[in-house]
C-alpha cells in the first residue's frame, strides 16, 4: 500500500477514435468541477450512485483475476466492498477526491488498495496488460473522448480479461432524453455530460458484444460489461 499517498504522471495513450459531437468537457474543466463537488460529493452523489457502484463491484469480485483497476476511484466510495483477493488501483483526473479517498483507505485499513494514483485515464503510465479487471464507475460521461478511454483500458487490461462500466447514458427518446439534452448545456458546471449516449464510448463491434444491464433507481445507470478480446 506504499504508492497510495503518492502520484503518478500521465503516460503515452493511442489516438482517439471520434465519438458522436457533443457538448466539449476537457480535462481542466473536470479538475474545476470537481474540485468544487469534493466536500460533499458522497453525501450528494453517494445515494444516487449507491447501487451502481454495488453492482458494479459484485460483477467485479465474481470475476476470475486480482489485479483491479478502478478508474475515476473519486473519494473511494467502492473501496471497502470489493473482496479481499482483489488487490486495487485507483486513479483520478482530481487531487482533491484522490486526498479524501486516501482517507477512507487508512481509516477502514482497506489493506487490499496497492495504489491510488492522479492520473488521466486517457493517458495512463500503465504497462500493457498490467490488470485483469478495469471498472470505469461514472467516469465514461466525464472524459473528454471516450473512445479513447476504452482504447487505454483494453491496452492495459490483459487478454482473456474484463472492462466494466457503470455509467449514466442518454436516454433515446421521451421526456427524459429531452431533459438530458436541455441539461447539456450545464456540462461544464456539472463536471459530467447529461447528453451522454452509450454510441459515443461504444463502437458498433463492442456495442453488440457487450452484456448491458440496467441498474436502480428507475433504470438511470446502466452495468456495462466486455470481455477483453
Amino acid at each position: 500500500m506504499s504508492d497510495v499517498l503518492h502520484e503518478c504522471p500521465p503516460g503515452q495513450g493511442e489516438d482517439p477514435v471520434p465519438p458522436p459531437s457533443r457538448s466539449a468537457l476537457d480535462a481542466e474543466a473536470v479538475k474545476v468541477a470537481y474540485r468544487r463537488w469534493a466536500a460533499v460529493y458522497d453525501t450528494v452523489f453517494g445515494g444516487v450512485s449507491g447501487v451502481g457502484r454495488k453492482r458494479a463491484v459484485e460483477a467485479v469480485n465474481a470475476l476470475p483475476g486480482t489485479k483491479v483497476l478502478e478508474v475515476g476511484v473519486g473519494t473511494g466510495l467502492a473501496l471497502p466492498c470489493y473482496t479481499q483477493n482483489k488487490k486495487i488501483t485507483g486513479i483520478d483526473l482530481s487531487g482533491d477526491m484522490l486526498a479524501r479517498a486516501r482517507e477512507r483507505v487508512q481509516k477502514e485499513h482497506l489493506t487490499n488498495v496497492e495504489a491510488l494514483l492522479e492520473m488521466d485515464a486517457e493517458e495512463t503510465s500503465f504497462a500493457d496488460a498490467s490488470f485483469d479487471i478495469a471498472v470505469a464507475m461514472f467516469v465514461a460521461s466525464v472524459v473528454p473522448h471516450p473512445r479513447k478511454l476504452l482504447s487505454e483500458l483494453k491496452r492495459v487490461v490483459r487478454p482473456g480479461g474484463h472492462i466494466l462500466f457503470v455509467n449514466h447514458f442518454l436516454a433515446p427518446n421521451g421526456v427524459r432524453g429531452a431533459v438530458e439534452r436541455g441539461m447539456a448545456r450545464a456540462s461544464r458546471s456539472l463536471g459530467w455530460h447529461p447528453d451522454f449516449a452509450m454510441e459515443s464510448l461504444l463502437p458498433p463491434d463492442d456495442l453488440a458484444r457487450a452484456q448491458i444491464q440496467p441498474v436502480p433507481p428507475l433504470g438511470l445507470f446502466t452495468l456495462v460489461t466486455l470481455d477483453r478480446t
